[in-house]
Order: structure tokens, then sequence, then C-alpha cells
């Protein structure tokens, strides 16, 4: 007789009775129900009151590495202190008071970290912003915040000195890693006031600034393209944050659970985590799914400046890199990286991703290259604060195609056009509603309006759930695409194209990509008697657009582009079209 353990047969819990257990009174992961704006929301009893409670909370980690780039190490006490002394610096010799705006603007560094916890801790808005825009694009960001101070790296500084003379609300700018170099307009030096990486150990122990923080006070605005080609700032709160830091945790416990296993105790003395930071911190997921929840485990962050797989597998070797995240984009190059096994790829414990759409296939690849790891694939928005859903572990192994259940703070429900709620199973557009979506855009109310009803966030997302919560994204209701997690509406790239003078009609597409998802495709009509090649039509568009908006490829058609009845253009029609060559 076979002596071998047999593994439970699985699900050993439904979801239903495993959020019940994880959200019991008494555990990490109880819930409450508090009042926000109006409306009776489930909230994390135990999450962090505000982003200060994270920085204070995250010295306890003493000398452990908090940030790696390159040869710099940081750690979480050489942290503390630059964000403490920076956090003087903007309150008492800036003049920050709580509300104002601090925008940061610049690639991933440590310096951004710093930045990050010491405005939100001295009670500012901060106001990360997209590193790849253009000068046009940080100047009309930086205006419509309204920012006072912005933490800039120098080529940075150096997009936005041509429209400096145009923010005359901007107080005060401070660059970094700017060496001897010859500032294009006037800017303090961050190395001045808190010396390099290596010196943060070094400078003297100052308090952070007196301020009481709420869970409901403004704390971020985070920039999402907008259907009018100008970008709408998601104005979120401390509470949003803190939400997602815990429900990140969350949705790890649940596998537990699922496979009939208890969860693991706390142990202070086993090593730490360490995540491979591939996506920008200025996206919520960089933010508020990497960077927060690391600061409070103690968990240590090797930052990539540029994705360069054969780097990534160098870092993940060299660093015991246990966690591997950011859009699929990423997985794939991994796991069919040709040389992955002159690597030694044993510490790694998570392969997660998110931001956008994932091949049912990548799951099986993922468990093919790390027998012992299950892959994640979360789904949430800028206007979530990240982290709505996720599907894990066998879940995730079952349902490939699905992004799982909801966090149990958050509500969902599927509807048709009119807004009624659909039955399990039926397809319509995905509401939200939790904690975690954030108030409004800033300073746009009728888009809050249009974006939000009673507490309900329209995502913008065609979805059916089945009986058990599952979600299943079957497309997007905006006319947007997703490159590599980017979002790209594209009536911003269509207006550009637009403004060449030979152009009469345009249309922007997603094209299918193995790894990036989609790139941004397009189809152009020339005037009559006009000509104009596929690359100055694409040089034209990248003097007004980040890189990654401009098409890969312009088809050009003489005869009209396809519309319908209402004289808009039938996309579905043209996407038949695309060469496939």
């Amino acid at each position: 007789m076979s002596t071998e353990k047999q593994a439970p047969a699985w699900p050993v819990m439904d979801i239903a009775r495993a959020h019940a257990l994880l959200t019991a009174p008494g555990s990490p992961f109880e819930m409450e129900e508090v009042s926000i704006r109006g409306q009776r929301l489930r909230t994390w009893r135990h999450a962090p009151r505000s982003l200060r409670h994270i920085l204070l909370a995250s010295r306890a980690h003493g000398t452990r590495d908090c940030m790696v780039l390159d040869d710099e190490r940081m750690s979480f006490e050489a942290q503390y202190r630059a964000a403490c002394t920076l956090a003087r610096h903007l309150r008492d010799d800036l003049g920050l008071v709580k509300g104002d705006r601090v925008a940061i603007a610049m690639r991933n560094l440590p310096e951004w970290s710093v930045a990050f916890w010491a405005a939100a801790a001295s009670g500012a808005i901060v106001v990360p912003l997209n590193a790849w825009f253009t000068g046009a694009e940080l100047e009309y960001t930086l205006a419509d915040s309204g920012a006072k101070i912005s933490l800039m790296d120098l080529e940075r500084l150096q997009r936005i000195a041509p429209h400096r003379a145009d923010l005359p609300a901007l107080e005060a700018l401070i660059v970094t890693r700017s060496g001897d170099a010859e500032l294009p307009v006037s800017a303090a030096r961050w190395e001045a006031l808190l010396g390099g990486v290596a010196d943060y150990a070094a400078l003297p122990e100052r308090a952070l600034p007196e301020i009481e923080l709420e869970p409901e006070d403004d704390a971020t605005i985070f920039y999402t393209s907008g259907t009018t080609g100008k970008p709408k700032g998601a104005l979120g709160t401390h509470r949003n944050l803190c939400s997602n830091v815990t429900s990140a945790g969350f949705a790890w416990a649940r596998g537990f659970l699922r496979r009939g296993e208890s969860l693991p105790a706390p142990d202070p003395a086993a090593p730490r985590k360490a995540a491979l930071l591939t996506v920008p911190f200025f996206h919520v997921t960089g933010c508020h799914s990497v960077l927060a929840p690391s600061l409070l485990a103690g968990n240590k962050i090797v930052l990539m400046q540029r994705w360069d797989v054969d780097r990534a597998l160098e870092l993940i070797q060299r660093e015991r890199i246990t966690g591997v995240g950011g859009v699929p984009t990423i997985a794939w190059q991994i796991v069919e990286h040709p040389r992955l096994a002159d690597y030694d790829l044993s510490s790694v414990e998570t392969v997660s991703y998110g931001g956008a759409p994932a091949a049912p296939d990548l799951v099986a690849r993922i468990r093919a290259v790390f027998p012992r790891t299950l892959p994640g694939n979360g789904y949430g928005l800028t206007e979530t604060s990240a982290i709505t859903a996720y599907n894990s572990s066998e879940d995730y192994r079952n349902r490939p195609a699905s992004a799982g259940p909801a966090v149990p703070i958050c509500d969902i429900r599927v509807v048709d056009a009119e807004g009624r709620e659909l039955a399990a199973g039926g397809v319509g557009e995905l509401w939200i509603r939790g904690p975690n979506v954030v108030k409004g855009y800033w300073n746009k109310p009728e888009a809050s309006a249009a974006a939000i009803t009673d507490g309900w966030l329209h995502s913008g997302d065609i979805a059916r759930v089945d009986e058990e919560g599952f979600i299943f994204i079957l497309d997007r209701a905006k006319d947007m695409l997703i490159r590599g997690g980017e979002n790209i509406y594209c009536v911003e790239v269509e207006d550009a194209l637009f403004s060449h003078p030979a152009v009469v009609d345009a249309a922007v597409i997603g094209i299918a990509h193995p790894q990036l998802g989609e790139e941004v495709g397009a189809f152009v009509q020339l005037k009559d008697g006009v000509d104009a090649s596929e690359a100055e039509l694409r040089a034209h568009v990248a003097t007004q657009l980040a890189g990654f908006k401009v098409p890969v490829r312009i088809v050009f058609r003489r005869e009209p582009l396809p519309r319908n009845a209402n004289g808009k253009i039938v996309k579905r029609e043209l996407k038949t079209m695309w060469p496939t060559g």
C-alpha cells in the first residue's frame, strides 16, 4: 500500500467561507463599517491610519536594506532620516502647509521614495507625475494640480525648463542627481540638502513636523489619461492607499485557506522578502502595491530604472529576489529568455502582474519555469487605488482568464446600459464601490459625477461575474488601449495625428502584441493631392505625446474610414482590415 501523502482535494474551502474566516473579529483582516462621503462602507479595521503612520512604523526595520539601485543601498533608518530632514525643509523653509500639492517627477530612484514619504507625512497632497511625459504634458499636470513645490531629476527639469514661466503657482523646484550640470532654470540641488544616498544614514535625527492626518484627508493625485486627450487627476485619500496595503496581504492569505492550510505564523527572525520593481513608482501598482506594503513589512525593493530582462535576471540572482511583478510583458520576457538556465532563480516565490490583459497561456509557462511558484494576476484602476480583485495560487491556475474575486471591502456589480444590475453571468459594465475608490477627479466635478454614481465607480470595463464572484474582464467600454500597462486613450493620439496638415481623418486601434498586450496602430486618410510619410507622421506625434503613445505603424488610406449612421468610426471593422504581414 502506498504511503505517499496525497494532496487534499482543491479547493478545500469555498470563497465565502475563506473570506468569513479571514475577516472574523480578531483577525488581521477584520473589517468594520464606517461612513465615507455619505456611504456606509466596509473597511479594514487594522489598516494604517495614514501614510505618516506607515513611515513611522518603517523605522522599526532599522538597518535592513529598504531600497537597492545598482550599487547604492538605502536602509530603512537612512530613508527615515532623509524623509524627516526633507519634511522639515518643506515645512520650515518652503512654507508647505497641509493640502499644498507637491509634485514628484523622476525615474525610479531612492529619492522618489524619500520625497513621497516626506511630503505625505507633512500633510501635502503628493502628485506623482509620469516620467515619460513631454515638457508640455508636465506643464499641464503641474498647472492643473496647482503644485507649489516639485522634486525632479535633471532630465525632467530640462523638459520643464521651456515651460517654467507659464507655472506661476510653482514656487520651488528641487533637482536631484544634477551633478555639476548647469541648471536651465532656478532650482535647489537635492544633494546640498540631504547629500547622496550613502549619506542619509548619517543625517542628524530630526522629528517629523507635527500634523494631524485623518484617513479621509487628501493624500495623492495620480494622473490618468482622459477621453478629452488631457489627463485627469484622481484624488486619493490616506484611507485609499492604506486600504490597498491590507488588501494585498489579504489576497495572499486566501490561498492558504483554499488549500486547506493554516496561515503561517509571523516570524520576526525570518528573512525578509525582496521585490524586483519593474514598474514605475508613478503608477498606483508601483506606489500602492509595492512601495507602501514593502515599507510596512520591512521588505527590500530592488529598483530598475529601465526594463532589461538580462539585467533583471542578474538582479534576481544577486539580490535573492522573492517576488517579481509588473505587467504581463515582463513575465513573458523572463520565462521565454533563451539563457534562463544560466541564472539561479531558486529564490523566486511569486510572479504576479496586472495593469494589462494576460494570455491564459502565461500561467502554464510560469508553472513550467518555476514549478513551485504560482502566479497571480490583479485587477484595479488608478481610481480604485490599485487592487479591487486578485487571482492567485490554484484559483488562477484553474481560472486563468479571470481577475479573481473582489477583496471583501469592495462591492462589485455588473450593469446594463441603463445602470440596472445584471444577474451572475450577465455581461455589462463593471461598477465598483469601496473605501479604495478615490474621491473623484481634481477640479473636474463634471467628470467626477460622470464616473461615480452614489459611490459606485464606473470602471469602463465590460465584464461578467460568475456565481462564486470571480470577475472576467471581456473588453473595455472606453476607447482606450493598454500598452505594457500604460493606458493610452485613442483620442489623444488621433488629435495629434489630426494636427498634421496632411491628415484629413485618423483612427487609432490596439494591435495585439504577445508581450506588451497591445501596441498603437493607426489608420490615416490623407488630403487629396497631399503626401506624408509614415516616419513624418510618427515624428509629428512624438513632438506632442510621450514615446509610448506614438503609433508603431500607420496604414494610409485614400478612401474615407468606415463610419456608422451616427458618423462614428467603426473600429471593429478597422481591426479586421489591419494588415497581418
